[in-house]
Parts: C-alpha cells; structure tokens; sequence
C-alpha cells in the first residue's frame, strides 16, 4: 500500500512541474499584448511608460527567464500580482474559491442525488417508461449548452414568474455572515444567522440546478450501464435463488459493485464542477473562480490567468490521487497489480 500510495504522489509531483510549463506557454504565447489592453490609448504611445510596465511585470526578460521566476514564486506560494486587480493573485483566489466550492459542491450533491437512484431505476426496469425517461433526461442534460439552461431558468423562475432570487450570493438588504470558511452556509449556520441562511440557500438553486444538468445526464447513463452489469452476474443470481427480495439484491449485492466506476467519473465530474463553472457563474453573478477567470481572460490579465489555471490543474492532479487510493480502498486488488 505503501508503495502504491508513494507512486502516485510521485506521479502527480511530475505532473505538476509539467503543468506548470504547459500553463506558462499558453499564458505567455498570447498574441495579444496584456501591458497595452490595461493602459488607454494616450498612455500606450508613451514608450517610457509602457517599458516600465514590462519591466515591473518581468516581460522584458527572456521567456525562459520568466518561467524560472514563475516556477520560484509557485514555490514560495507567490502566484504573482494581477495586473487588472493590482492585488496577489493568491488572495483573489483565496477571496473567490469559497463561492465555488459551495456552489460545485452542493450541485455535486444535487447530481448524485438524482442520476443514483435514476440509474438504477433504468437498470432495474430496463426498456420501460422509467429507462426511456431517465434515457431522455441523460440525453437532454448531456446535450444541453451550459449558458443556455441558465438564461432559460433565469428568465423563467426570476424573471417571469419571480419566484426565485436573483443573481448574486445574497440579496441586497442581506447581512453577509461573519467570515469564517467563506462558504455562506456554513457560515451564517454558525451564526445563528437562519435569516441570512436561508436567503443564501435559495440563492444557491437555480445555479446549483443548472450545474448539476451539465453532469446528471453522464452520471445516470453510468450508473444504469454498471447496474445493468452487475445485475447479469453470477452473485445476484446466487442472491436471488436464496430467496432474497429483489430490493436487498439491487441495493445490498448489486450496487456497490455497480458504484465502484461511479467513483471515477464522479471525481472528475466534481473537478469540471469546480474549473468548469464560467458560464453558470458569469450569467449568476456568482463571485467565485469562473467568474474571476472570466475577467482575467477579458483583461488579458496573464497573471491571473497562469494562477487560476495552475490551481484548476492542482485540483485535476489531487482529485485523481483520491480517486486512485480510493481504488485502492474499495478494490485491494488495484495495490498488487
């Protein structure tokens, strides 16, 4: 186990030097000039000026000078300063990621809380109503744009009929909670704040919903075409021959095998929750890491852009570890191979 575990953080180690140069290339091979999209046409022509901006952001120095002060400054936890924000942009990060984290997390939660017991649903009654419906909504949640599903809902529930909050993490006459974990729920539970819990909640469903359609649809397809696996094996006939009423075989026997690729997919689907939320978060209003993407892609803010893509790949790289030494937990043959 020992060694198996030893590997993988190894593994991941490498990954993330390389990450970091794939991250540098993209960031710096822009065409677009970043010194002149921050500064106005008047202070563009000034060539003083502009070669003092690239001087304080180290763009006067050879390209692979810059990475050598990049991968130090990653080292020292220094993600760099952000040239629309004038701010570290480790502390955006840290201001923002509370808000997607509560987002992806509970519309993770909302997903696996629908595809579950719809997949199985599918597999157990295979080709009836139950499976073409759950086959069409996997279809519908697969198919459908991101930034579509959100306008649609918006419009519907706030605009026309008005009876959900609008963009933003609160109302405006809210009082945000006292600042603990970032994460409103928790926070505002800890207060004692109900008011402000509640107006957070319901602030929280329709982006959670529209976060959730975009993975809903892959997780019930998995889960039907692992049941509908498991339950062709020789265990649940033995299961059913002893006599077993048929929900102790599909949720006692057949399940937690059918789960174990669930696993994998469900990991990646949470980090596409957390790296993948621009659109949700953009047309929401919603102050968290895609938001905060979003506008360092705008402003070419190359700063900004190298350090949130340098986390969203740290959050691939750690969420796979899991995922693999969970492997290894629900499956000890995984150690030995």
């Amino acid at each position: 186990m020992f060694r198996y575990i030893a590997s993988r953080l190894a593994a991941m180690a490498v990954m993330v030097v390389l990450s970091t140069l794939i991250v540098f290339l993209i960031a710096t091979q822009v065409p677009a000039d970043p010194i002149l999209a921050q500064l106005g046409d008047m202070q563009a022509a000034d060539k003083d000026l502009v070669a003092s901006y690239r001087k304080k952001w180290g763009l006067d120095l050879p390209i692979w000078q810059q990475y050598l002060i990049f991968l130090k400054g990653l080292s020292q936890g220094d993600f760099g300063t952000s040239i629309s924000t004038q701010r570290p942009v480790l502390d955006d990060i840290v201001q923002y990621a509370p808000a997607t984290i509560e987002l992806a997390t509970i519309a993770f939660i909302l997903a696996l809380v629908i595809s579950i017991p719809l997949g199985v649903l599918a597999a157990v009654k295979r080709d009836t109503l139950i499976d073409h419906v759950a086959r069409l909504v996997s279809l519908i949640g697969v198919s459908a744009p991101t930034f579509w599903l959100a306008f649609i809902v918006l419009a519907v529930f706030y605009g026309g009929l008005q009876i959900a909050p609008g963009p933003g993490r609160l109302d405006v006459s809210a009082l945000p909670p006292s600042k603990w974990s970032g994460l409103f729920l928790i926070d505002s539970a800890r207060d004692g704040n109900w008011e402000t819990f509640w107006n957070a909640a319901a602030h929280l469903v329709l982006p959670s919903i529209v976060l959730a359609a975009s993975i809903v649809g892959l997780l019930t397809r998995t889960v039907r075409a692992s049941m509908l696996e498991a339950l062709s094996q020789d265990y649940v006939r033995v299961a059913r021959a002893k006599g077993l009423r048929e929900s102790a075989v599909v949720i006692a026997h057949a399940l937690p095998n059918a789960l174990v690729p669930v696993v994998t997919l469900g990991g990646i689907a949470y980090a596409i929750l957390l790296s993948g939320a621009v659109m949700t978060e953009t047309i929401f209003s919603w102050p968290g890491l895609g938001r905060y993407t979003f506008r360092s892609a705008i402003a070419l803010d190359f700063p900004g852009i190298m350090g949130i893509t340098f986390v969203v790949a740290v959050i691939y790289l750690v969420i796979n570890l899991l995922v693999d030494l969970s492997y290894a937990v629900i499956d000890p043959r995984v150690v030995r191979r």
